[in-house]
């Protein structure tokens, strides 16, 4: 029985490059050997298309990482040479041409400085990808597109989820319009707070309390996320937030002053009839589950199940389905949630639509403490993403 190919794709030129790495790894290792046949993808920080040994090398940290002028160069080849192009092919970040209907001989790269070879000699035959990319250029739809136009299935949520789950601000829209409880928040823009950062302040002053946390809208992984306790640290927090995003979003700390909220993590799973994990629960090492928390410093915990009571279990299940709805996800999601330690009303913070992957990340060991093991978990979401795929085909595009 043929095996099917799976392409595994990593790195990426986000500020989570070395955490997609971290998961693609633990992909590699659990993926039964058995039922796939796996193709390493690797995508350099300056945007170099690898596969077979170049994209193992990058994985295992000793590819160059190079550029268009000098340092390490590789072409982005198939697997073996009897490959057939049924996907977009890049090297050194050039774009494609994509004809409107994808088959063997129609993709080859444009711009390139290089002699054109054959096109089965710049392809990557695979019958389903798995984007193994955390944050921009892999988890905000951006990837998702040039699969779509290359006819690709592939594991994890489309264009429009990917795009809706990675900007924070139009998450909360739609969070808000599917009537679920979100934390009080604001919106700027980083043009608008360079040109007038007194009237930006009291905007924000007028409608939230201290603390709050500043956060680039378009971003994973905590990066450039910060806590301002009063007006002095707001404006160092902003600039910090504007570095990574033209928009920041502004919330309001829950359990305000004196007290800290729980986080609460919930995984999600399957396409239009998504099911939930139980929830687990994050203690972080230090004031909230920032970068070093999560990748650096030792000490954060996670509990799992997360303390709650069934009712509280439930509620969190139930608005960990209803965002993955709002955003139109699909395949799989980690849902995060803000619960006030007095009141112990809950907040839906935001939705991860690719959440890291490795087999100890908050989101297998869920789906683990549910009854679904981490090689079965791979299994299930590579079948989701054919099976969305398939759906898809369904549609017509003209009469």
């Amino acid at each position: 029985m043929k095996k099917l190919r799976v392409g595994i794709l990593f790195g990426g030129r986000s500020g989570e490059h070395e955490i997609s790495l971290l998961s693609a790894a633990s992909v590699f290792k659990a993926i039964d050997q058995n039922k796939y046949e796996v193709v390493p993808i690797g995508i350099t920080k300056d945007g170099r298309w690898l596969t077979a040994s170049d994209a193992e090398r990058l994985l295992h940290g000793t590819a160059g990482e190079g550029n268009a002028s000098g340092g390490a160069r590789a072409t982005l080849r198939a697997g073996d040479p009897d490959s057939t192009a049924s996907a977009a092919v890049l090297q050194n970040g050039e774009s494609v041409v994509v004809p409107p209907e994808p088959h063997k001989s129609s993709m080859t790269p444009f711009q390139t400085d290089t002699p054109v070879r054959r096109a089965s000699d710049r392809a990557i035959n695979v019958d389903v990808i798995f984007p193994v990319l955390h944050g921009t250029f892999g988890e905000d739809g951006t990837i998702q597109g040039l699969l779509e136009l290359a006819d690709l299935p592939y594991v994890g949520a489309g264009v429009l989820g990917s795009a809706a789950g990675m900007d924070k601000d139009i998450m909360k829209s739609l969070f808000r319009a599917a009537g679920l409880p979100i934390v009080k928040h604001v919106t700027v823009l980083r043009g608008e707070w360079e040109a007038s950062p007194k009237k930006i302040k009291k905007l924000m002053e007028s409608r939230l309390k201290y603390p709050v946390f500043v956060k680039p809208a378009n971003l994973g992984s905590s990066l450039g996320i910060s806590k301002a306790r009063d007006g002095k640290e707001l404006g160092p927090a902003i600039d910090e937030a504007a570095k990574f995003d033209r928009k920041i979003v502004i919330e309001e700390g829950v359990g305000g002053k004196k007290n800290k909220a729980r986080e609460i993590e919930c995984s999600v799973l399957r396409n239009d009839k998504p099911v939930a994990s139980v929830p687990g629960e994050i203690v972080p090492s230090s004031e909230f589950y920032d970068y070093s928390a999560k990748y650096l410093d030792e000490g954060s915990q996670l509990i799992i199940p997360a303390k709650l009571t069934k009712a509280e279990t439930k509620k969190v299940q139930e608005l960990a389905i209803a965002g993955f709805r709002a955003v139109d996800c699909s395949g799989l999601a980690r849902v995060d949630f803000l619960m006030d330690p007095k009141s112990r009303k809950i907040y839906l913070n935001e939705i991860n639509t690719m959440p890291g992957f490795t087999s100890i990340s908050m989101y297998p060991k869920l789906w683990a403490a549910s009854g679904v093991g981490y090689s079965e978990l791979i299994d299930r979401l590579i079948q989701l993403g054919l099976d969305r795929h398939a759906e898809k085909k369904r549609n017509h595009y003209s009469r």
